[in-house]
């Protein structure tokens, strides 16, 4: 039934018939007509959600404390309650036009009602808050969630356009601002500078909302976003040794460098990354594809992999036997004898590249002992060998027993 009552159709139908229903009960006899009786029945109705207007000085004031909603109880013929309930052509306000500054009671009225009816609202009156309007430019601040910058990349300083913005309030509102913030809300992790609008936030000192006017009321936000790379040389760690007889002649990467990234405070702590070579399994030349490895703190590295060109000269051995010992330093008075090694001879072992070692004879070795300021008697001194340079050796005996005396006259 009520939203037949809604429908204007229905109430002009029902309207008709009523007014049929009033002209068929006055009796026509041709006679002046000097009293009508219409029959009505009174009733009551209550209407919610009724909007309040408001009137006043709207160019140097502000108020408040008016209900945006009243509910309103109409007494009278239920004809009119129906038609005032769907026509809703009264009007309900608040009059301020000659208020004062401050805090005051006033009436909540009503009119442009039918005066077969009646009204009570409820509340019938309201405490407000009549203010000075005024208008202050403020500062935009911008924030941002800076969890949602992406590992490895950095936020500069948000740009605000405009960064002022006007603000119009209640006098005793607006001197309670202390923030004036523009958020920028994203979903997703930051790895580019971003652009967008942000609506504005006016707060007092304990971040409470207040309740003003800003114009404009958004304001575009540049975050400039970059990456925090640097550049660090690829230093090549040797692990474990060579097998026996392998000789690791050099170890060469095609990169010298990468690229790492991470937070600015890891960054400069990192000077160099690494790429480790186990030897102990390397017989040969080869080319190994090796990781980069990264220290804590840094999230990524280009490139994550290098080749390493390992080159490796086999050793050969072998020992050249019969090599002759010469004494050194000995004065022209005197005379020595090598009573060990036997005849003088000495065995030397030779290792190292194999097209080396073949090549090396026993003349290519010096080998001798230094009696210098020695005496006569029985000595041990130390058996020294110069040899060539591309090959390691080592003689059979590090030292040599002899006996010097005095040549006669």
């Amino acid at each position: 039934m009520d939203k037949w009552m809604d429908n204007p159709w229905f109430i002009k139908i029902l309207a008709l018939l009523l007014a049929v229903l009033l002209y068929s009960s006055v009796p026509h006899t041709g006679k002046k007509i000097t009293d009508v009786n219409v029959p009505g029945e009174q009733s009551t109705a209550t209407i919610t959600n009724i909007p309040v207007n408001v009137y006043y000085d709207t160019e140097n004031l502000v108020v408040s404390g008016i209900p945006s909603n009243v509910e309103i109880t109409l007494k009278g013929p239920l004809t009119h309650i129906q038609t005032a309930k769907a026509l809703k052509n009264f009007e309900v306000y608040v009059d301020l036009t000659k208020a004062k500054v401050g805090k005051q009671k006033v009436k909540v009225k009503v009119r442009n009602l039918s005066d077969k009816l009646t009204a009570t609202v409820k509340p019938s009156s309201v405490t407000v808050s009549v203010q000075e309007k005024i208008t202050k430019e403020f500062k935009v601040e911008a924030e941002f969630n800076k969890n949602q910058i992406d590992e490895g990349y950095s936020a500069g300083i948000p740009v605000v356009e405009p960064n002022k913005v006007k603000i119009t309030g209640a006098k005793n509102i607006v001197d309670r601002i202390s923030y004036v913030k523009a958020t920028l809300e994203t979903r997703n992790k930051l790895k580019d500078t971003i652009t967008d609008e942000a609506d504005i936030q006016v707060l007092d000192k304990d971040l409470n909302k207040l309740n003003v006017q800003v114009e404009p009321n958004t304001v575009k936000i540049t975050i400039p976003v970059k990456s925090n790379t640097k550049t660090v040389p690829i230093n090549i760690v040797r692990n474990g040794t060579a097998p026996e007889g392998v000789t690791i002649e050099s170890i060469e990467i095609d990169k010298k460098e990468a690229t790492v990234y991470g937070n600015e405070s890891v960054l400069n702590n990192t000077e160099r990354v690494r790429v480790e070579v186990d030897l102990s399994k390397i017989t040969d030349n080869t080319t190994l594809t090796l990781p980069v490895i990264i220290s804590n703190g840094i999230t990524k590295v280009t490139p994550q992999l290098v080749k390493a060109t390992v080159v490796v000269k086999k050793e050969e051995e072998k020992t050249l036997s019969d090599v002759p010992v010469t004494i050194k330093g000995l004065s022209d008075e005197y005379e020595a004898t090598i009573n060990d090694p036997e005849n003088q001879l000495i065995d030397i072992l030779v290792n190292g590249p194999a097209s080396k070692v073949t090549r090396v004879k026993a003349e290519d070795f010096n080998v001798f002992i230094d009696v210098s300021n020695l005496e006569e008697g029985d000595h041990e001194v130390d058996i020294h060998v110069d040899g060539p340079s591309a090959v390691e050796w080592k003689p059979a005996k590090s030292s040599a027993k002899i006996t010097i005396h005095k040549i006669n006259a």
